[in-house]
C-alpha cells in the first residue's frame, strides 16, 4: 500500500508543478506584451557608420527590378527607388551625431510650424504672410526667366532615401524627369501637393548633387499658360508678361522655390514613364533643400503626382533614416495581406493632408486612457492626425503627449535617466548596455486594429555615447502627426480608391 501512496503523492507534486509552470508561462507571455528589448548596441552601431562611405549605391537597380518581380505588382504598376539620407553621395555638414540630431529636430520644428501654417485657424491670425507672398511674386513676374519652362507621369514605383543632411530625416526618390530623360534625386513629401524641382537659368539656386535640370534641352517641356486648369490650382500664381503661369511655394522654416510651372515627362525606372506632369521649374529657390534636386508631393489635392497621375493606390517603406539601404515607392500595387488597415479621413478645410482615424494609444500592453475627442477632426476643422512623410517626430496635442509619456516614464523608472535634448525631454543613459527592456508601444485605429511599433520607432539615439530619447513631442497646433521616425521599417500604403490606409511591418 505504501507504493501506492508514494505514486499518488508524485503524481499530485507533478500535477501541481504542471500547473505553477503554466501560471508562469502565462505571466511571462503577459510580461512579454508589456515589454520588448531595445537593441542598444545595434541602434548606436547604425547611428556610428552614418558617417561612413556609402556602400548601397551599386544594389539599388536590382533591388528596383527584384521588387518589380513581386506579385503586388501589376502591368501598370510604377515604382521609384527611395534612399534615406545617410546612403546618399552629398556632402556631410557634420561629422557628429550630437550636431546631426540638433540639425535633425531644428529642421524638424520648421516643418512643423509649416504644417500648422497651412492650417486656415492659424492663417487667420497670420494674413499678413499672404500679402507677403502675392508681393514677392509681383516681383517675380518680371523676372528675366518669367517666360521660359515644366511636365507630367502615371503609375509606378520610385526608390528611398532618408534624409538625414537636411538635417530633417526626409527621404529621396530616384526620378527622371524630360527627354532624353535626366535623373534626380528628389524629396518625397505626403504632407505636400507641388512638385518642383530646379531649374537652369538659376536667379538663385542652392547645391545638390545632381546638375540642375535644363528644360530647354527637353523635348517634352512644355509651359502652361495662367488659364489653364492647373495653374488655376496653385494657392499663389502670377502670370508672365506672355501670359504664362509663374508659381511660388513657401515653407516653414523660410524655404521657398519660385518658377515656371510647366508639365513634363517622368520617368519611374524601369517601370515605365507618364508624359505631361504639372511640375514647377524653380529659378528662385532657398532654403534648407541642399543637395535634392526638388520635391515631389504626394498630398491629397489636385496637383499631387498621384492625383495628376490617377493612381489607385500608392505605398512606401522607410529605412531607418541611419541606413545606408533603399527601399521603394510604388503606384498602383496591391497593399500587403498582412496590411493593418485605417480608414483615411478627409478634412474639408485642408485638402492636401491626409488623416488617419487613430483612437487611442497604448504603453506597456495597457490603453492610455485619453479621451477620443483630442484624436477627432472637429466641426471647425481643428484636431485630427496627418501621416506625414516630411516630419521626423510625432507631435501630439500636449494634453496626449503627457499622458503618453507619463505612461512611459512609470514603466522605465530602472533605467539610469538622462537630461533631455532640444524638444525631448525624456532620455536616458544606456552608454555600456547591450540591450535593454522598455514598454511596448502601439497605435490602435477604429475598428479595434492595432499596429505595435518596434522598440526602435520611439526610442533612438541622440548621440553616438549611449543617450537615447523618446521620440514623441507635443504640440499646441491646430493637428498631430505621425512623423517617419514611428514609421520605419514599415510599408505605408494608402487605398486611394477605398479610402483606407495599411501598415505592413517588416516590409522594405
Amino acid at each position: 500500500m505504501a507504493l501506492p501512496r508514494i505514486t499518488a503523492l508524485s503524481l499530485a507534486r507533478f500535477i501541481l508543478s504542471l500547473l505553477l509552470i503554466t501560471s508562469s508561462s502565462s505571466h511571462h507571455h503577459y510580461g512579454e506584451h508589456r515589454f520588448q528589448v531595445l537593441d542598444v548596441s545595434a541602434s548606436l552601431q547604425q547611428a556610428r557608420q552614418v558617417f561612413s562611405p556609402n556602400l548601397a549605391q551599386t544594389t539599388a537597380s536590382l533591388q528596383e527590378l527584384q521588387h518589380l518581380n513581386s506579385s503586388n505588382y501589376s502591368a501598370d504598376s510604377l515604382s521609384l527607388t527611395l534612399h534615406p539620407r545617410s546612403s546618399l553621395p552629398f556632402d556631410r555638414r557634420s561629422n557628429n551625431y550630437t550636431h546631426l540630431t540638433l540639425s535633425r529636430l531644428a529642421h524638424d520644428d520648421a516643418r512643423v510650424r509649416w504644417i500648422h501654417s497651412r492650417h486656415p485657424h492659424w492663417r487667420s491670425r497670420h494674413s499678413h504672410a499672404r500679402s507677403r507672398h502675392s508681393h514677392a511674386h509681383s516681383r517675380h513676374s518680371r523676372a528675366p526667366w518669367a517666360d521660359k519652362v515644366v511636365r507630367r507621369p502615371e503609375q509606378f514605383e520610385s526608390p528611398l532615401i532618408s534624409g538625414i543632411e537636411l538635417g530633417s530625416g526626409e527621404y529621396f526618390a530616384r526620378i527622371g524627369v524630360g527627354r532624353p530623360v535626366k535623373e534626380f534625386y528628389m524629396v518625397i513629401d505626403t504632407g505636400s501637393d507641388v512638385s518642383w524641382l530646379q531649374c537652369q537659368p538659376c536667379y538663385d539656386c542652392y547645391q545638390q548633387a545632381d546638375p540642375i535640370f535644363d528644360a530647354s534641352k527637353s523635348s517634352t517641356y512644355k509651359p502652361l499658360t495662367c488659364k489653364t486648369e492647373q495653374c488655376a490650382s496653385l494657392d499663389i500664381s502670377a502670370c508672365s508678361r506672355t501670359g504664362n503661369c509663374i508659381y511660388q511655394v513657401s515653407y516653414g522654416d523660410g524655404s521657398y522655390t519660385v518658377g515656371n510651372f510647366a508639365t513634363e515627362t517622368i520617368s519611374f525606372g524601369a517601370s515605365g514613364s507618364v508624359p505631361n506632369v504639372a511640375i514647377g521649374c524653380g529659378h528662385d529657390n532657398e532654403g534648407l533643400f541642399s543637395g535634392a534636386a526638388g520635391l515631389v508631393g504626394l498630398g491629397s489635392g489636385n496637383l499631387s503626382l498621384p492625383s495628376q497621375i490617377r493612381a489607385s493606390s500608392f505605398s512606401y517603406c522607410l529605412v531607418n533614416r541611419d541606413s545606408s539601404s533603399s527601399s521603394t515607392l510604388d503606384f498602383n500595387t496591391a497593399r500587403p495581406a498582412d496590411s493593418v488597415l485605417a480608414p483615411l479621413l478627409k478634412n474639408p478645410l485642408i485638402k492636401t493632408f491626409r488623416y488617419v482615424d487613430l483612437t487611442g494609444i497604448s504603453v506597456g500592453g495597457r490603453a492610455v486612457p485619453i479621451p477620443s475627442s483630442l484624436f477627432a477632426i472637429g466641426s471647425d476643422g481643428k484636431g485630427g492626425v496627418i501621416v506625414d512623410s516630411g516630419t521626423s517626430v510625432s507631435r501630439l496635442q500636449t494634453e496626449v503627449y503627457r499622458l503618453v509619456r507619463d505612461a512611459f516614464r512609470s514603466m522605465t523608472q530602472n533605467l539610469p535617466p538622462a537630461s533631455g535634448l532640444s524638444l525631448f525631454d525624456t532620455c536616458y543613459n544606456l552608454s555600456g548596455m547591450s540591450s535593454v527592456k522598455v514598454p511596448t508601444l502601439s497605435f490602435q485605429f477604429s475598428g479595434g486594429k492595432t499596429l505595435s511599433l518596434p522598440p526602435t520607432n520611439y526610442l533612438i539615439p541622440v548621440d553616438d555615447g549611449g543617450k537615447f530619447c523618446f521620440a514623441f513631442a507635443g504640440t499646441s497646433g491646430p493637428l498631430s502627426i505621425m512623423g517617419n521616425v514611428q514609421q520605419q521599417g514599415t510599408r505605408v500604403s494608402f487605398d486611394l480608391a477605398n479610402n483606407y490606409i495599411g501598415f505592413s511591418p517588416n516590409k522594405c
